[in-house]
């Protein structure tokens, strides 16, 4: 049997395509490419006054801007991840090898031979540009697999050797300057180089910084993952304790019950009754505890968002805390501000964190329980007066089963809880705190529908 928490990976799973997160710049790279090769005509025809079939010259340019101009549209449409649609589900789903990486495959091998026309037309193989053939194959090796990368070396090696066959002469290119003359060859073969430096350094960089953005994404969700596997195990630990202490628990009650009875009835022994009585109440406060348990482990996200006023959950959450009702001090900006929230789930994740709060601060300091809404958005914050947590507690203070407190004082699991709450809600907790200057837990949640009462 396989555990829950490590479920097989599908036998068609999904790898990382780096072309559908390259392709707003090869895009933006591609203008530029247009760009100069309307700069290169412009300088051979009014500069060295050559005579150039501008016809189809243009043509060729055209051709490129039209398939730049459809990139986007085309991308999305054949699946690119940061643009989905249903066509592009339907289509990774039916056609997989149809996508980004062969569309910008494509569009490189139609650059290539559109390079090569401009040069047959423009010197050939004396051209200098022809060092832009090396700016595609390398564009290739970046975001294609190396099949593309093979495919456009070898279309480029072939096209470059065709030059020499189908080219026009430049006379211009092709003579060499004496000692101390100036040489537009040479100053043909340095520009060409600076432009494919500029290039490929501008391309290489933009497409290297959003593939390690990716990587922070997929981490992010990785991490997200885990905690949300631990969490499924951590429902399943809690349906299946209460289950089984709620039937021993139930016993003991009963069992409590008719002790009292048989003292009432032999000679009214007062501490009997009293030790019976206080059985039964701690049986009960076991049962609520198993209670809420059970409720944060069956996913509360499930429970359906509902108007709140914040002074009524506010007051619900103090009266948690009958022992330590005068230290929780309640502040509410406006006492008429509602919220929609899932309200036992609030309630729970608000319980464990002034819970926390009254563990960490010092015998008879207050906590402070606040609530606000801010614009699009509803903040909890709970200040404790203890002595608040280093930079290595703060980043874990979230993890499950992690705890600063003495041994069975606590098992790690309220803000773990809270965490996750706030998360499936499309919020976030976090924690402001310095060592001495005790800790505040800010809960956000967006805000659904509020409005005033």
């Amino acid at each position: 049997m396989i555990p829950a928490s490590r479920a097989p990976n599908p036998p068609n799973e999904a790898r990382f395509d780096p072309a559908p997160v390259a392709l707003p710049w090869i895009v933006r790279l591609r203008n530029g490419v247009v760009a100069g090769e309307v700069a290169l005509i412009a300088v051979f025809w009014l500069a060295l006054r050559l005579s150039l079939p501008l016809a189809i010259l243009g043509a060729v340019i055209s051709l490129q801007a039209l398939s730049n101009w459809l990139l986007p549209t085309v991308g999305a449409v054949y699946g690119r991840p940061d643009r989905p649609n249903s066509k592009a589900r339907a289509r990774s789903q039916t056609a997989p090898a149809v996508g980004a990486e062969a569309i910008v495959g494509s569009l490189f091998c139609f650059d290539t031979l559109c390079l090569t026309l401009i040069l047959a037309l423009t010197g050939g193989p004396s051209n200098p540009f022809s060092l832009l053939y090396l700016v595609q194959i390398t564009f290739s090796a970046v975001v294609l697999r190396k099949t593309w990368t093979w495919t456009l070396g070898v279309l480029a090696t072939l096209c470059f050797g065709l030059l020499f066959w189908i080219s026009r002469d430049v006379p211009a290119l092709q003579a060499h300057a004496a000692p101390g003359e100036f040489s537009l060859h040479l100053l043909g073969m340095w520009i060409a180089f600076a432009t494919s430096a500029l290039l490929i350094s501008f391309f290489v960089g933009k497409a290297s910084a959003e593939a390690r953005r990716k990587d922070r994404e997929l981490l992010v969700m990785q991490n997200r993952l885990a905690r949300n596997e631990r969490l499924a195990s951590l429902a399943t630990l809690a349906a299946g304790a209460a289950h089984e202490i709620a039937t021993p628990l139930a016993t003991i009650a009963v069992a409590a019950k008719e002790i009292e009875h048989s003292a009432e009835r032999a000679a009214g022994d007062g501490r009997l009754i009293e030790d019976a009585q206080l059985i039964r109440s701690q049986v009960e406060r076991c049962r609520s505890i198993l209670e809420r348990l059970g409720a944060q482990g069956a996913d509360p996200a499930g429970e359906a968002p509902r108007p709140a006023r914040f002074d009524e959950l506010l007051a619900q959450v103090r009266d948690r805390f009958p022992d330590d009702r005068e230290r929780i001090q309640i502040e509410v900006e406006g006492a008429s501000t509602s919220c929609v929230v899932p309200r036992r789930a609030a309630v729970e994740a608000l319980s464990a964190l002034v819970k926390n709060a009254l563990d960490a601060s010092r015998a008879g300091k207050p906590v402070l329980l606040r609530a606000a809404a801010h614009h699009d958005r509803i903040r909890f914050l709970i200040r404790d007066a203890g002595e608040g947590m280093t930079r290595e507690i703060l980043e874990r203070v979230s993890e499950p089963f992690f705890t600063t407190k003495p041994a069975g004082k606590g098992m790690g699991l309220g803000a773990f809880l809270a965490h996750q709450f706030a998360q499936r809600l499309g919020g976030e907790l976090s924690f402001e705190s310095q060592p001495g200057r005790g800790c505040t837990a800010i809960l956000e949640l967006p805000a659904q529908n509020n409005g005033r009462s």
